[in-house]
């Protein structure tokens, strides 16, 4: 089942400590790219929640994740200052200012804005429970977010299976052009070589002249891409089908079908077929986009 890269999932959970929502947003990518935005006390949860969302959300997508804990007073923990963070931290004020000559406010309140000066000291039991907190409300926000990702992708399938269904047609009136069309060129080939041959008083070479008008004709015939493309659009609905990821794929594929209809339009010496692949290439184009936000 195909499912987008494109998506949205928030959840909200008031708990015994702590009230957590989640917010999950993802946007086409072509690796997995997570970014979690968490409270400093909780960085420690940062490459497990990743973990999770790679293993239960998507496996390849830019990933933002936001995380609101809002601790009641009851379960805050006592409130420290991170030292040697903090010494740092004023080191460089100081080093802005003097370098810069800029205006010394370095005051109490513009230094306590930096959430990072702070630390929470809890127990250690706390610090394993927040994790048995966090996740439920991650996998709320988690079963949102797939099931929007879910929606998208089905209808973008149901939508590009229309498009493959519309360049079918198109290619049958390819093929229906192209055999009157081979027909009628080698017909006139040959009819323009012996008017010329005898012209000049050369004889004619009955095998060398149909040999020559075969070859002709050949070079126009669009046959083997006509049947290297309906292939294609035979592996497009079997792949959509797939339970699998399957954006990777129909990329690929949505290559080999762009290159089959090019090669049409290098070949056929005919206006009509001619408009015919342009119109091919514009709903291959219009499918492509759509592949590249498949997962």
């Amino acid at each position: 089942m195909m499912k987008s890269m494109t998506a949205f999932g928030r959840a909200k959970r008031e708990g015994e400590h702590r009230d957590i929502t989640v917010e999950l947003r993802s946007v086409n990518s072509r690796f997995f790219d997570c970014s979690v935005k968490i409270p400093h006390a909780y960085l420690f949860l940062e490459e497990k929640i990743k973990t999770h969302i790679r293993q239960n959300a998507v496996s390849r997508a830019k990933i933002d994740v936001y995380f609101t804990i809002e601790e009641h007073a009851s379960g805050a923990g006592e409130v420290l200052l991170d030292e040697a963070y903090l010494e740092g931290y004023l080191a460089a004020l100081r080093k802005l200012r003097d370098d810069y000559h800029l205006t010394d406010d370095i005051t109490v309140m513009s230094v306590a804005k930096n959430p990072a000066v702070f630390r929470t000291k809890r127990e250690e039991a706390d610090l394993t429970e927040a994790w048995e907190e966090i996740r439920p409300v991650l996998d709320e926000a988690i079963a949102g977010y797939v099931a929007m990702r879910t929606a998208e992708g089905e209808r973008a399938a149901e939508d590009m299976k229309k498009k493959i269904d519309l360049v079918r047609t198109y290619v049958d009136r390819i093929e229906a052009i192209s055999a009157s069309d081979t027909v009628g060129y080698r017909d006139k080939l040959e009819a323009r070589l012996r008017t010329l041959l005898g012209e000049n008083g050369v004889p004619v070479d009955e095998n060398r002249l149909l040999t020559e008008c075969a070859v002709f004709a050949d070079k126009i015939a669009v046959d083997e891409e006509i049947v290297r493309l309906r292939s294609h659009f035979d592996a497009f609905s079997d792949i959509v089908a797939l339970p699998e990821p399957s954006g990777r794929k129909l990329d690929f594929l949505m290559q080999e079908m762009n290159r089959e209809t090019n090669t049409i339009g290098s070949k056929a010496n005919n206006a009509d077929i001619a408009k015919i692949v342009v119109s091919i290439k514009g709903e291959l184009e219009k499918i492509r986009e759509q592949v590249q936000n498949i997962e």
